[in-house]
């Protein structure tokens, strides 16, 4: 099951941003570093070829014009040098004598921005010009000066900074697609612990557990996080075992399990609301044992308890579900019967509660012990309109029936009936 998601907090990066920026970060460091490192050492390498290629072209120059230069032939010099200087990458070469004074002289020309970007580039990052010798006979007749084009050098510039880019683009993919690893491995599990801790804290979930996780520090954290939720949920059960049971002493009798006077006026008020919008009746019966104080002082305390118990017992049997049958204290009962269609349900519930207790009850050291229930009716409305009116008129009617005869029921005055 996917758990909830805490939300980042308003002006605070997450961790998957803060990693994929660091992934970022260390592959373009990595790649920038790398490459200035390759270019500087392709430039220094190639500077030094580039020197010694111009260094080679130079004196294949100053043989070819050798002759040129003894002989004074400026033609045949500049035809020399113009035929080299095509095939080769020079922006300039100038022939001088043995004086210094200009013999013949080439220039590459510099029409296009490019070939005068490629010469500025040059003049920058290649060896200055080349200058040789032109030996005759042992004797120096001239000088050739080479300057160089540039124009391998601009290339393999626009290669290397292609390729810089080329693998700026493949590591930030490569960054990417690590960045998603480490969100599955990495940040989905701390998602989903906070997701967890979230709902524990919001909405008490005290039973959901974190998944297990890949990574051995994660998979630790998320063990003891659950430990802490078993903890928390035993201590959560527990608390609420305790409360239910502070409950049910609070609301129910401790020697018969009945209901006691406080919820039986509680939910008789509940009741009465409801009759009221309905405007059916409502029935309470107060009951009262008959021979309490003689079994209760002639047999002991137990023989009254288990009195007590077993009139309990009997008083669940006749009553439906939906009533309520409560002990009020001593040996007092009463029973509410909600609701009430028929005024004869209630005579026919008072006598078979008579009737069932017609049979003795049996003590723990096997002497049975006789009883005799006394009962009186009130209804709503017909003899008040609130919780305590009835108990009162109730327990009136049950006064009456055990003066006039122990063991019989009455309803409160105002309707007739008598058993």
């Amino acid at each position: 099951m996917r758990q909830p998601t805490a939300p980042a907090l308003p002006g605070r990066p997450t961790l998957q941003s803060v990693l994929r920026r660091a992934h970022l970060r260390l592959a373009f460091v990595a790649v920038t570093m790398a490459a200035v490192s390759l270019i500087m050492v392709a430039v220094i390498a190639l500077r030094a070829y580039a020197g010694n290629n111009l260094n080679l072209l130079a004196r294949s120059l100053a043989y070819t014009v050798e002759a040129a230069l003894v002989f004074g032939d400026r033609i045949a010099a500049t035809q020399a040098i113009v035929l080299i200087a095509k095939e080769e990458d020079v922006a300039e070469i100038v022939v001088s004598d043995s004086r210094g004074r200009p013999f013949a002289a080439w220039q590459s020309p510099t029409a296009s921005a490019i070939a005068r970007l490629e010469r500025s580039v040059a003049g920058i990052a290649l060896p200055g010009p080349v200058t040789v010798p032109v030996v005759h006979d042992g004797v120096v007749v001239g000088y050739v000066e080479v300057r160089g084009q540039g124009h391998q050098f601009f290339g393999f510039l626009l290669g290397g900074v292609g390729g810089i880019l080329a693998c700026l683009a493949v590591s930030v993919l490569g960054a990417y697609v690590s960045s998603k690893r480490v969100l599955r491995n990495i940040v989905a599990p701390l998602r989903a612990l906070a997701g967890v801790a979230h709902a524990v804290r919001r909405e008490r979930a005290f039973e959901q557990r974190v998944e297990p996780a890949a990574i051995a520090e994660l998979n630790e954290l998320g063990n003891d996080f659950n430990a802490l939720l078993d903890e928390f949920e035993d201590w959560q059960n527990n608390l609420r075992h305790e409360n239910a049971s502070l409950e049910h002493k609070a609301t129910h009798d401790a020697l018969t399990g009945l209901p006691n006077r406080w919820q039986f006026e509680a939910r008789l008020m509940r009741a009465l609301d409801e009759a009221m919008v309905t405007g059916q009746r409502v029935a309470v019966l107060y009951l009262d044992c008959d021979r309490f104080k003689e079994i209760n002082d002639g047999l002991g305390h137990e023989a009254g308890d288990a009195v007590l118990i077993g009139i309990a017992a009997r008083l669940r049997t006749q009553l439906r579900e939906v009533d309520l049958v409560a002990r009020l204290g001593g040996d007092e009962f009463a029973v509410m019967l909600a609701p009430m269609r028929e005024l004869a349900s209630a005579t026919r519930i008072a006598e078979d509660i008579l009737s069932s207790m017609t049979p003795s009850i049996a003590l723990s050291d096997g002497r049975t012990v006789a009883t005799m229930m006394s009962i009186g009716i009130a209804l709503y409305p017909d003899h008040a309109c609130d919780a305590n009116g009835l108990l009162r008129a109730a327990d009136a009617a049950m006064y009456r029936a055990k003066r006039a005869r122990p063991g019989s029921w009455q309803f409160a005055e105002g309707v007739a009936g008598q058993a």
